[in-house]
């Protein structure tokens, strides 16, 4: 499920000040490669115990991200559930409660990387 609310969609940051961002919120940089990178937040149910996962998506628009001073470009937040062994059903439901805190952390994200 993409979540289109967040407002934060192009904004860009170097990829130093976003990863310390994203770690103070509980982010981590999860997949990356020389021009792109996600960074995911862990959400665990605890009244089902199932786990989901907030993954927001960047590109690099300047330098690769070997280096602190890369450009990044940041692109859609979307959110799906934990699957056995391992990847995101972006097709089930999510519960409110989720959701909710997903677009708190986004928007606290927000605020930080517009300052």
């Amino acid at each position: 499920m993409i979540i289109e609310t967040t407002g934060f969609k192009g904004l860009k940051s170097d990829l130093a000040h976003l990863d310390d961002v994203t770690a103070k919120l509980g982010f981590v940089r999860w997949q990356w490669e020389y021009t792109r990178a996600t960074y995911d937040l862990k959400l665990e149910d605890q009244t089902t115990n199932a786990e989901y996962f907030l993954r927001v998506n960047t590109r690099a628009e300047s330098g690769k991200l070997e280096s602190p001073y890369a450009i990044l470009y940041i692109e859609e937040a979307y959110i799906g559930k934990a699957t056995f062994p391992h990847g995101l059903d972006y097709e089930s439901p999510i519960p409110d409660h989720i959701l909710n805190k997903a677009k708190q952390k986004l928007s606290q994200l927000h605020q930080l990387l517009a300052q």
